[in-house]
């Protein structure tokens, strides 16, 4: 047999041996990381569903966004009035895609808008499960993964706001999956490509959550291949641009990017936004902005103080520093000079971030606990004084919580929403017929109860706001039927004329709730004028 003059023989490429035991202990490891978040899930779930259509009280803003959800469902818009770019839409399109949900448990006893909370459950299922996927990438062990996702959903401030049909729920949620994405142990480009992708739909679901981009950036930039490194950075910037680009696009199409007579426009909402009155600083006492902070440190000074606390020197791990560096993103936002306008669910975009810092916060200090210990002979010991440090932990977290999570689990703060909806569907005839304004959160019910929507059920501020429905109003409150009158309807009464005029010449047909500031009353309208 002949062979060719400078050829050399080559051996055969055969796969490199992953031994038996080595695959065994890969499939354990995962099955007991699959069975950990699993059950931390179950434990958060299992509190978040107990009594979810009955606390906290419905707010103006679920109503809005389900509206608008039924809006792209059933009118095929983005909304039942004219949509004018307050918020992207993305978010309560994927409020529409979970619609069905309620379906399976809804029962009559409570308003639509707490009924549909429901959907928000499996929205919480997700986060917790890609927060603790997201823990073990970043090299957390198995108990301080768990610890993360019971900080994230148990807190009373969790409990309260995960509930709510709030678009920064979804945008967690995206975010949470870009950020688990780009810490891929695989350094794959196309989970790169698809970080970036999940990044834009967040941005797209609730816009503020853009501000943890360049945290972001940093876990990608960490946890990539140095040789496949700029590919990775253009692969992700390119996905984000594409899918952040698509809303601008929409405007264009529409012809209503710029502003300009007779049309709402993309610019003409971020001004609104922009030179919207501020809610002051969080350094001011009374400002609306430290009200809001206050009410957050009311349900949990934990969570807050001591993930803010602890990623001040997880700054200095550079295996936390991504997450970190997130929550002293959002923290700088709401500690910004000026007076800038901080809305109540904005917390939620920062508590997986408080959650995972304080639970590397506490796996750091017990292995530094460990290692300073003595070792020879006193593991025991050792191990009883973190045990110690934990219980006491416990003690003093637990009872602070148990108060708030019992009260999200035996409080019906939405009784008097429940039995004005009824009222309203037994004793108002004619409904297809008959004009009504009411606040968002009713409006739902009362479109399933045959008022015609838009112009039958009316949101009470497009009756003075809106030029569309005021035209549907030639003698203004003398067009309406009823009024309810609600807590969210009387905080604004001097910027709302039609509305005030309203209330004033109506008389109370049936009163709902204790107390006065959270009373809700069905007025009809007196057509002779007289108050």
């Amino acid at each position: 047999m002949t062979t060719l003059v400078g050829t050399a023989s080559r051996a055969p490429i055969t796969p490199p041996v992953i031994r038996p035991e080595r695959q065994q202990r890969g499939r354990r490891r995962l099955a007991l990381d699959s069975w950990t978040a699993l059950a931390a899930t179950a434990a958060v779930l299992a509190v978040q569903a107990w009594n979810i259509a009955g606390f906290p009280a419905v707010s103006d803003d679920e109503g809005t966004y389900l509206a608008q959800a039924w809006a792209v469902q059933h009118h095929h818009g983005l909304a039942p009035y004219t949509y004018w770019y307050d918020h992207p839409p993305l978010g309560w399109m994927q409020l529409a895609v979970l619609s069905w949900l309620p379906g399976l448990f809804a029962s009559p006893e409570h308003v639509f808008t707490a009924e549909l909370r429901i959907a928000m459950l499996p929205v919480t299922a997700a986060c917790a499960l890609l927060l603790h996927l997201l823990a073990r990438r970043l090299g957390l062990p198995r108990w301080s993964a768990a610890l993360a996702v019971l900080l994230f959903g148990l807190s009373p401030l969790a409990v309260g706001l995960q509930r709510e049909l709030f678009l920064d729920n979804f945008a967690t949620l995206w975010m949470l999956a870009a950020f688990a994405l780009a810490a891929s142990p695989r350094k794959h480009l196309w989970h790169h490509l698809a970080a970036g992708l999940c990044a834009g739909v967040a941005v797209l679901s609730k816009e503020t959550v853009a501000v943890v981009l360049p945290a972001l950036v940093l876990l990608l930039w960490q946890h990539c291949d140095r040789t496949t490194r700029k590919f990775s950075l253009v692969g992700f910037g390119s996905a984000l641009a594409l899918v952040g680009l698509g809303y601008p696009l929409y405007a264009v199409l529409k012809g209503e990017l710029i502003p300009g007579p007779g049309h709402v426009s993309l610019l003409g909402g971020l001004l609104f936004q922009l030179q919207r009155v501020g809610s002051g600083s969080v350094l001011t006492p009374g400002s609306g902005s430290r009200r809001v902070l206050d009410s957050w440190l009311y349900y949990d000074r934990v969570l807050i103080v001591g993930g803010l606390t602890a990623a001040l020197p997880l700054l200095c791990s550079r295996r936390l520093r991504a997450p970190a560096l997130a929550v002293l993103l959002l923290a700088a936002v709401i500690l910004r000079p000026g007076a800038g306008y901080l809305p109540a669910m904005y917390v939620i975009q920062a508590l997986p971030f408080l959650a995972l810092a304080l639970a590397g916060a506490a796996h750091i200090g017990a292995r530094l606990a460990l290692r300073a210990l003595p070792r020879v002979g006193l593991r025991p010991v050792r191990w009883a004084v973190v045990v110690l440090a934990a219980a006491l932990a416990a003690g003093w977290t637990v009872p602070r919580w148990y108060a708030g999570d019992r009260t999200a689990l035996t409080v019906n703060a939405n009784a008097p929403y429940d039995a004005a909806a009824r009222w309203i569907r037994a004793n108002v005839p004619d409904p297809a017929n008959t004009r009504i304004t009411v606040d968002d959160a009713l409006w739902l019910d009362l479109v399933r109860d045959g008022f015609t929507p838009g112009t039958g059920v009316i949101w009470f501020y497009k009756v003075d706001l809106d030029p569309a429905v005021s035209r549907t109003l030639p003698q203004g409150w003398r067009s309406l039927d009823y009024i309810v009158s609600t807590p969210v309807l009387r905080q604004d009464p001097d910027v709302l004329p039609t509305v005030r005029a309203a209330l004033a010449h109506s008389t109370v047909l049936a009163s709902f709730g204790d107390s006065a500031a959270d009373r809700i009353e069905v007025r009809q309208i007196v057509k002779d004028g007289s108050p």
